[in-house]
């Protein structure tokens, strides 16, 4: 399903997994294999062997943090699942569910592991799956139908409310001037469209929630988000350009917007119009830009110190520059990387190396000599090469990229604050604060294009440290 953690976890989830399995099926259950599995942002996910008598099953686990606060998303997820099953989503069999109380130490969910291949690149770039690929927009829009028609008296009571806006109150809440998520916050509140009737909306509906094989889609995933809303938001969900991690096709990378309403309408029997999933694009963009703030704060509050959690912190300018482009107020442009400028001169009275070739030599540890495959380094210890836990080999990148965004910054930020600063003066704002209220009130307007070039320019700079290269990518 995903690529293992590790599997040393001691007895104690295992002997519990036993016998809350053994009461389920009413015979003896011992437990063979246990390992945690990478994914999961906000909840554990292990893979289980349980074997009784007469056959071996493999399970999937998915429990809250044992650290984490209790709630009723589980109950909630649970009666949601069965639901969608008897809808006719692939949703995988739930077998028990728990409070934690049991020996299992959290809130979870036990269910059936589903063969296929959740990762995006793979399910993109794989000539196994082009066949899946060809089809799967279209599926995606029927299986979306499905969930959408759901009574909403088979569901539990769900949470809902005004989307844009909780979407600007959280925001708000961290008081943090973004102008140029003001500009799409704006646009989206002047151009709403009607709102139709509430239903089921699963809230992640996504490359990554969703279970592949060559032959299509196995099971939709991860169904903790489940609210009431406009189904519409799933579809532009769907749509949002972070999803299609590098690949030109607008749903998930691999099927365009006409397949996706054209599957959606074969079942729903009606079609909803291009106006409505582009604002319900805009407004996932906007989302996925204030949900990578809030995992940032995961770390810099403290409760989840994560390299992983940081660095999302320096990806809410992609998304603002997708909803620019999107909008058509901005479009693709290269920029030269820093990084492959020469290097600035140290005017500092310490010794070589550099803060800049410290850092340097601190990312080519972690990308070339940490996680170097073991075939390649001879005498390699037992830390390296191929063995090597998944979620280290990744947070080894991810912290590599930390580094090259410090490097980047270390270079340019000083010249990049001061035109910032320029601009602003231009328009009679002191700070990011004073365009976002002028942004917000309209006392702009008049300058509205000067307004937009700001926003462009401030967007450029922070990709410019962030990730260069992503502002070539076309919009589509």
């Amino acid at each position: 399903m995903t690529d293992q953690l590790g599997t040393d976890v001691g007895t104690d989830l295992s002997t519990a997994l036993a016998a809350v399995l053994t009461d389920l099926w009413r015979q003896p259950v011992k437990i063979t294999d246990l390992h945690q599995l990478a994914g999961g942002a906000s909840r554990e996910i292990w893979s289980v062997c349980a074997d009784t008598a007469d056959q071996q099953r493999r399970l999937v686990l998915r429990r809250d943090p044992p650290s984490a606060p209790r709630n009723r998303s589980m109950t909630q997820e649970a009666a949601v699942l069965t639901a969608a099953a008897r809808a006719g989503v692939p949703v995988p069999t739930l077998h028990g569910q728990g409070d934690g109380s049991d020996g299992i130490g959290s809130p979870y969910l036990l269910m059936d592991h589903v063969d296929g291949e959740t990762i995006p690149r793979r399910l993109l770039r794989e000539p196994r799956f082009a066949d899946a690929r060809a089809g799967l927009a279209a599926e995606l829009g029927r299986v979306l139908a499905r969930i959408h028609a759901i009574p909403l008296a088979e569901l539990p009571q769900l949470d809902g409310g005004d989307p844009l806006e909780q979407l600007r109150a959280t925001h708000d809440a961290y008081d943090e001037p973004r102008p140029a998520l003001e500009v799409v916050l704006r646009w989206l509140t002047e151009h709403r469209p009607p709102a139709r009737q509430d239903g089921l909306v699963h809230g992640d509906f996504r490359n990554g929630n969703l279970m592949i094989g060559a032959d299509g889609l196995r099971a939709v995933l991860d169904w903790e988000l489940a609210h009431l809303g406009d189904p519409m938001e799933d579809l532009g969900w769907l749509c949002v350009k972070a999803w299609r991690f590098g690949a030109p096709a607008a749903v998930g990378g691999f099927g365009d917007r006409d397949q996706l309403l054209d599957g959606y309408a074969e079942v729903a029997r009606w079609r909803p119009t291009t106006e409505a999933l582009r604002w319900w694009e805009v407004f996932g963009t906007a989302r996925w830009a204030v949900i990578c703030r809030q995992q940032a704060e995961r770390h810099l509050g403290g409760t989840e110190r994560s390299v992983e959690m940081a660095v999302l912190g320096r990806r809410i300018c992609e998304s603002e520059h997708d909803a620019l482009l999107a909008l058509g107020f901005s479009g693709p442009t290269s920029v030269a990387d820093p990084l492959d400028e020469p290097a600035p001169a140290d005017a500092g009275i310490h010794d070589r190396p550099t803060v800049d070739e410290l850092l340097a030599a601190t990312a080519g540890f972690l990308t070339e000599e940490l996680v170097r495959p073991a075939d390649s380094t001879p005498g390699a210890g037992a830390g390296a090469g191929t063995g090597m836990d998944p979620r280290l080999r990744f947070h080894a990148r991810v912290a590599a990229n930390a580094l090259a965004i410090a490097r980047r910054e270390l270079r340019v930020g000083a010249a990049q604050a001061a035109a910032h600063a320029d601009r602003l003066a231009a328009l009679g704002c002191a700070d990011n604060r004073a365009l976002v209220a002028a942004i917000r009130d309209g006392s702009l307007d008049e300058r509205w294009d000067d307004v937009l070039e700001a926003v462009r320019a401030l967007t450029v700079a922070n990709l410019t440290v962030a990730n260069p290269r992503y502002l070539a990518q076309p919009a589509s």
